[in-house]
């Protein structure tokens, strides 16, 4: 399916965050307003410390913000109470964090399907459904691997179709390549591209690397809590 960016699925308005560690306050985010059309692919770039990190935990219902609001498909954060937002990750949303996050005694079927057997689904459902996510990353043939038996890149390729494994209508990605080389940063990033454009997900980037950066459709960039 060829993405045709459209809606609006992701909005914030005078988003801010504050951190409060003993006597001192840290606002990571100095009111944000952000806007994503479905279907995109958007990074968002700043130095360490910048806030990019909080921003995609606030919209990811990760964290919660300080001050501002945050919709999802219209639907307001601040109204979902905690269960219905940890539905709203399980079933709407995949998660590309830098470190892997692969149980080390699951094959990498078992770490796909995971997520699908927490919520509920049948093995034989769930099963399928993970052999159909490595497919889309190439990784039909490492299924019953343990994840000690894989590259770093093939791991990163499984966390992705962990990623996908519930259809989601979000993906976020957190330093997505950021314990790979640049080969195999390509490649990922290559691959999530291609996803990006066949299966129409929208996806928000956070990253560092201008290199990584320009596999997206437009580029945000974060200094001191704030978009530039």
């Amino acid at each position: 399916m060829k993405k045709t960016p459209g809606t609006l699925i992701i909005e914030a308005t005078d988003l801010h965050k504050t951190y409060h560690t003993g006597k001192i306050q840290l606002e990571a985010l100095k009111g944000v307003d952000l806007s994503v059309k479905a279907g995109e692919m958007v990074a968002i770039m700043g130095p360490s410390g910048c806030g990019k990190t909080t921003l995609l935990n606030c919209l990811s219902t990760l964290d919660v913000p300080s001050g501002g609001k945050v919709l999802i498909e219209g639907a307001d954060l601040s109204a979902l109470n905690e269960r219905e937002k940890a539905d709203l990750r399980a079933n709407k949303m995949g998660f590309i964090f830098q470190s892997y996050n692969l149980l080390p005694i699951l094959s990498a079927a078992e770490n796909v399907e995971l997520p699908l057997m927490v919520s509920g689904h049948n093995r034989n459902e769930a099963r399928a459904k993970a052999l159909e996510a490595l497919e889309l990353v190439d990784l039909t043939d490492w299924a019953q691997h343990k994840p000690s038996e894989l590259s770093g890149g093939q791991q990163q390729r499984v966390t992705i179709a962990r990623s996908l494994v519930n259809n989601p209508i979000i993906i976020w990605g957190d330093e997505p390549t950021g314990n790979l080389d640049l080969k195999n940063s390509q490649q990922i990033m290559k691959i999530l591209k291609k996803l990006n454009n066949e299966q129409g997900q929208t996806y928000i980037i956070v990253t560092h690397d201008p290199n990584i950066a320009r596999y997206a459709d437009r580029t945000i960039k974060m200094e001191s809590g704030k978009i530039v």
